[in-house]
């Protein structure tokens, strides 16, 4: 639950003035623009804040993936905890312009999920399944109904593999929407076939210093150009959209432009019923605005003439602003007239055109509700486990509204009674059944008009006659964890084959197991207060779980993500400890400063490891004496994360020519790596990245330097250190460099000509610099044996 600072942070940042200004935007257009992704942060954002807020176009994201392989430049989130992160982000990215989010994936446990890189399509749609996006794609066009379909990338080679398939499922799950024998099953659930009207294909290269598009970007048909930009915060649409993606902040989105153009070049690639060409104006052959459906055929003459009278009073409760009586007395009658028209229209016509009139009613129920109300908000306090009970507390100042009546909005099976009730202000007693299941780290879509999650308020009452109501979703999003949360601290630990084996000792914290499962041979014991765990007399190499028990099941940990830029959100996984017993040796001597930037654990990895390992703060880097190390790991994106870092290149390299090892972990181009001045020597990192990296994670790895002390001390490595590594061998490869740099490696995807930038080491005055771009980061998460044997290697001393 937000604190009062926050609360009044965020109330007096979203002025009532302002609220009723965006909603009033929304009335002018009944067309639904839809925006096709494959990762958070991959939308139109300025684009789809200027057809929003300048024509007041309904915008959706449908988005197939929650960002998971990704990378996070904020903190230690990985694989389905960043999927959580991305997922809130995108929620508060669309939040910003109004956007609705269709989620097409659902995590990593599901088919449809960022898997990591891809070069290529096909790839991509085997490893989702073909048919399983075009069918969720199907879904999305018959529930949200767009007249416009915007994928924003190219299908073209040089493109990313996730970014290619989507917009070919998009394109192809056109003609199946509107098929009623494509997919069945859907009019069960109340979807009925869709006929998108347009398919635009963005007439720009989607080139940069990720990727490479190899294909020209197709003809210019239409150029959308608009001027005066947002009228409530004087920005520019750019901008405007800028901000939105500063909400992808573990992406390191968001940047400000002094001279943004709102002019985007768009190729109409598909028009229903006519060839595609020129347009002057993405409302071409569409009907803009509710007075427009008066003109549709099967539109009677008294609906029609209600429609356009309800367009007139639209446009003057637009002009009226910002006086709220006049506002809320046009707006009443124009949703009237709405209802007359939707009375006097028979089945058909409903059919082509009772979606748009539902929503416009919506929408003018929300612009209603902002003129009248001062505050509303909805409180769940309390846990929320299954069997808990909780208090949803909910308040309404809204001075005007008459009837005002506030219900819950809540989960099948849960149970609320009011507990007390004054004006506006009502108490529920919230009761959990044992049952009840637990709500999902994904949610299935993300609505800014109120309803997003399971649980939340409908607000009702009447307005000049007339009924009104609307949604609105708790001030943090509800939802039903594990009664007992556990963690365990650490969450694994390894172990050295040829070392005398010794009990391991771990911290539950939070619940308290009652039992373990442990493989063959483990036991657990209990010691002043902690885990001892006995490992076997001689445990096999391998990985080993360990999952602590409570009440008879296995234990869950649950976890609060949250950074000043989204609302708090839960993520749940299985708790357990895992066990890495390998075979490997540490270079002796080795006293190791790290130099992390938060979006890596290679710190911890080391110690887990048994190094001698000292996280070198900013004072250290300025004043310290590096020469009490033997070698200085620079963890990945550190160079763009720490001033302080950039600030010490100087004695870095000092460091290295008296003798230090520098170890650099991979960075992009973009984070603070100055080619000539970062490294010791000149290295260039590889841009687009698509063009240097290798995502094939069991490409075969070539050993150009079989003699490298790099490969061979203190361990030997050979074949079975480059097995059963996850997502992908490497990427930003170095590709221009010194050439004091000796290349160990060379590796490619298939039927791509090898790359020799992966693993490169120089010899520098009595020292050594070594860049690893391989994903070695990410192999220490998943535990991989090899990538272990390889990192005590590489901070060997020079």
């Amino acid at each position: 639950m937000p604190d009062d600072h926050r609360r009044l942070a965020r109330a007096v940042h979203q002025p009532a003035l302002v609220r009723l200004h965006r909603a009033l935007s929304r009335l002018p257009s009944v067309l639904t623009v839809m925006n096709t992704g494959a990762h958070p942060d991959d939308e139109h954002n300025g684009l789809l804040a200027a057809l929003r807020f300048a024509y007041g176009m309904r915008i959706v994201v449908a988005c197939s993936t929650r960002g998971e392989g990704g990378q996070n430049a904020l903190g230690p989130e990985r694989g389905g905890a960043l999927g959580v992160l991305r997922t809130a982000e995108m929620e508060e990215s669309a939040r910003r312009i109004d956007a609705d989010v269709a989620w097409l994936g659902h995590g990593p446990d599901d088919p449809v999920h960022d898997f990591g890189f891809s070069k290529n399509g096909h790839d991509t749609l085997r490893r989702w399944g073909e048919e399983r996006i075009i069918e969720r794609l199907v879904r999305a066009y018959r529930r949200y109904r767009p007249d416009i379909v915007l994928p924003t990338f190219l299908d073209v080679p040089g493109q990313h593999g996730h970014h290619r398939a989507m917009t070919r499922a998009a394109e192809t799950a056109l003609v199946l929407a509107a098929d009623p024998s494509a997919f069945p099953e859907h009019a069960q659930q109340g979807l009925a076939p869709w006929q998108v009207s347009k398919f635009y294909l963005p007439a720009w290269s989607g080139a940069s210093y990720a990727y490479d598009d190899e294909v020209p970007p197709p003809p210019i048909t239409l150029s959308v150009r608009i001027s005066g930009g947002d009228a409530v915060t004087g920005l520019a649409y750019r901008q405007l959209g800028e901000w939105s993606r500063a909400a992808h902040a573990s992406q390191g989105m968001g940047v400000w432009r002094d001279k943004p153009v709102d002019q985007w070049s768009l190729h109409l690639k598909l028009l229903v019923g006519a060839s595609p060409g020129a347009e002057q104006d993405i409302r071409d052959n569409l009907p803009a605005g509710i007075g427009d459906l008066a003109a549709l055929p099967g539109v009677r003459d008294a609906a029609g003439a209600a429609l356009r009278e309800a367009q007139e009073r639209i446009d003057a409760a637009m002009a009226a602003f910002p006086d709220r009586e006049a506002v809320s007395e046009s707006l009443a009658t124009a949703a009237r007239l709405i209802e007359d028209a939707r009375n006097g229209m028979d089945r058909p016509a409903l059919d082509q055109v009772g979606h748009r009139l539902a929503r416009k009613l919506r929408e003018i129920d929300a612009a209603l509700f902002e003129a009248h109300v001062k505050t509303a908000r909805a409180v769940f306090q309390g846990a929320s486990h299954p069997g808990a009970e909780m208090v949803l507390d909910a308040a309404v100042d809204a001075p005007g509204l008459a009837d005002l009546t506030i219900a819950p909005r809540l989960p099948e099976g849960v149970e609320a009674a009011e507990v007390s009730r004054e004006p506006g202000h009502v108490r529920y007693a919230i009761t959990l059944p044992e049952t009840a299941p637990h709500t999902g780290n994904y949610p299935d879509a993300f609505d800014p008009l109120g309803g997003s999650g399971p649980a939340g308020i409908r607000i009702a009452g009447t307005l000049h006659g007339r009924s009104i109501g609307i949604d609105l979703d708790p001030e943090e999003p509800f939802t039903i964890g594990p009664q007992q949360s556990l963690s365990v601290d650490p969450a694994f630990a390894i172990l050295r084959i040829n070392e005398p084996v010794s009990a391991l000792r771990v911290r539950t914290l939070g619940a308290n197991p009652t039992d373990w499962q442990v493989p063959q041979g483990w036991s657990v014991g209990q010691q002043d207060g902690d885990w001892t765990i006995d490992p076997p007399h001689r445990p096999e190499p391998g990985l080993s779980r360990l999952i602590p028990v409570v009440g008879g099941r296995p234990a869950s940990s649950a976890q609060t993500i949250a950074y000043p830029h989204i609302r708090p959100v839960s993520f749940a996984a299985p708790a357990e400890f895992k066990v890495l017993t390998l075979d490997v040796a540490l270079p002796n001597g080795a006293r190791i400063g790290y130099v992390g930037g938060g979006s890596d654990n290679v710190g911890q990895h080391m110690r887990r490891l048994g190094l001698d390992v000292t996280d070198l703060a900013e004072a250290d880097l300025k004043d310290g004496s590096l020469a009490a190390f033997t070698t200085i790991v620079i963890g990945i994106f550190a160079f763009g994360l720490r001033r302080d870092l950039q600030a010490a290149t100087e004695r870095l390299h000092r460091f290295v020519e008296e003798g230090g090892h520098l170890v650099t972990l991979y960075h992009r181009p973009t984070d603070g790596w100055d080619s000539d001045r970062t490294p010791p020597r000149r290295l260039v990192i590889g841009s687009p990245s698509l063009r240097w990296r290798v995502t094939d994670p069991d490409a075969p790895v070539n050993v150009l330097k079989p003699d490298s002390p790099l490969l061979n001390a203190p361990n030997r490595i050979g074949e079975s250190d480059w097995a059963g590594w996850d997502k992908e061998r490497g990427l930003y490869f170095a590709a221009d460099y010194d050439p004091a740099y000796e290349e160990l490696l060379s590796l490619s995807d298939p039927g791509e000509n090898p790359l020799k930038g992966s693993l490169i080491s120089a010899r520098i005055g009595r020292g050594r610099h070594t860049h690893v771009a391989l994903v070695l980061h990410h192999q220490l998460d998943k535990l991989v044996p090899g990538a272990f044997r390889l990192l005590a290697n590489l901070v060997q001393p020079a």
